[in-house]
């Protein structure tokens, strides 16, 4: 039902507006037909009138009026020929009360062509003209033409007949059009509301074809690119809440399988310590692991402040630079600093370190002994660019397209020693992109990566 009310209603207003369209258009043409089709009977009429005139003015005689009286009486028009007072001197018919009544009218000066004295043929029974015959030296009369307005009638009838029968025909195939049309136009339509109805059930895996550049086209293809963010959202979703289930639930298998073996009464007091230990360092994990879900749920809700504030950068480089080099120093590795002084941004400090605390301890965890980890900050036209550079094992080309996806890791294998549950990532590339900054990265297998980010404004 809604199908048939989509393609009538636009049917129903195209048929509406065509048919407005073509009725002015037929009545304009039916009245001008008509008009010219009159003006031509009344020229021909004063044609008439003008080739009788020559004729009486070259030879007038008994015998030139008979035969002009002749001639149009086996004609579909009257004559009546008068003298200056007004006197019948010839009428081709019976001159009855229509023709007395023109007769009878008082005429203005005659041109030599001719003149029309009645050109109403709806209220009138005829149609007339007059013309002057002359002598050499005065008007001698009037010739009278006359044309009966029911022929004109039956004419203008037959013209109407015609105006009819191509309104039908031109009515039918316009309905047709007009169907198949709304059929094609609305086709794309009701593709697209059966897609989204899909979408509102919650099937994202729907295709909207996209077979036109136009509005419509425009249309289906950010249904499309609507359908396809959401079936990646579900799908990302599925994937999250599987990889925090997993997350979850091995530490907590840790947790509770050591705290079976702790509550043995035959154990010793140095294994039961050692047990103590792995459930404290499982906790511990459990516990970060829930602060970064919640540091990154509100990220995601913009429950989270953010204070800017205009301060140095190198000091606050330095700053978190003394922080992180006793743990570079204990694993035997560099780390550089390269920054002039005269670098000012507007950044939140303590957002910016949890920013750079996590970069570097990525670069810390993925980094070999005796390498070189290097930050270096410089300044653009209008930006200021902040890198961390290291030489550690690099991230495969298939991979970097993903590293800021939430739960992504490089080497799943390996979460557990680095103590990774990637999301720091994730919420580095928040953190910096609510700041209105950029970050990328770029990184080869075995020779390193780098992390750059990119703030706005020269200061």
């Amino acid at each position: 039902m809604n199908i048939l009310k989509i393609s009538m209603k636009l049917g129903l207003y195209i048929f509406v507006s065509i048919l407005l369209l073509e009725t002015i258009s037929m009545l304009y043409l039916h009245n001008h037909v008509i008009q010219s089709r009159i003006n031509q009977e009344l020229e021909s009429l004063k044609s008439r009138g003008n080739s009788h005139r020559d004729v009486l003015e070259l030879t007038y005689s008994d015998a030139t009026l008979e035969h002009i009286g002749l001639m149009e009486s086996h004609t579909d028009t009257d004559v009546v020929i008068t003298n200056e007072a007004g006197d019948i001197i010839l009428s081709s018919e019976n001159v009855n009360s229509g023709m007395k009544k023109i007769l009878q009218k008082e005429l203005p000066q005659v041109p030599r062509k001719g003149s029309i004295i009645q050109a109403s043929w709806k209220d009138e029974r005829y149609i007339a003209t007059v013309t002057s015959f002359n002598s050499e030296h005065a008007i001698e009369g009037y010739i009278y033409m006359f044309k009966n307005t029911r022929e004109v009638e039956e004419l203008i009838s037959q013209l109407n007949k015609h105006f009819l029968f191509a309104t039908i025909l031109l009515l039918f195939f316009m309905l047709i059009i007009i169907y198949f049309l709304s059929k094609a136009l609305t086709r794309p339509l009701i593709v697209m509301k059966e897609a989204t109805t899909k979408l509102s059930e919650g099937n994202f895996s729907v295709t909207v074809p996209v077979r036109s550049h136009d509005e419509l086209g425009e249309l289906a293809q950010s249904i499309q690119s609507l359908a396809d963010e959401l079936n990646y959202l579900k799908k990302e979703r599925n994937e999250f809440l599987a990889s925090i289930s997993h997350e979850l639930r091995t530490p907590l298998t840790y947790i509770k399988g050591y705290a079976d073996i702790v509550r043995r009464k035959d154990l010793d007091a140095s294994e039961r310590s050692s047990y103590l230990e792995i459930i404290h360092d499982e906790s511990q994990r459990l516990n970060g692991l829930l602060n970064e879900l919640f540091n990154m749920a509100k990220m995601d809700l913009h429950t989270f402040t953010i204070s800017k504030e205009t301060v140095r950068l190198s000091s606050l480089l330095q700053s978190i630079q003394e922080k992180v080099l006793p743990s570079f120093n204990n694993k035997k590795m560099q780390l550089h600093l390269e920054c002039s002084e005269d670098l000012f941004i507007k950044i939140d400090p303590a957002r910016f370190e949890q920013i750079m605390l996590n970069l570097l301890d990525n670069a810390l965890k993925y980094s070999n002994e005796n390498t070189v980890t290097t930050i270096k900050a410089k300044r653009f036209p209008g930006s200021i660019s902040i890198s961390i550079i290291d030489q550690g094992m690099g991230i495969p080309a298939e991979d970097v397209p993903h590293i800021f996806d939430r739960l992504f890791r490089v080497e799943k294998s390996r979460a557990r020693d680095t103590g990774g549950f990637g999301l720091g990532l994730s919420i580095v590339k928040q953190l910096v992109e609510v700041q209105g900054g950029s970050i990328s990265v770029t990184s080869k297998l075995d020779q390193g990566t780098c992390f750059t980010i990119i703030f706005k404004g020269d200061r």
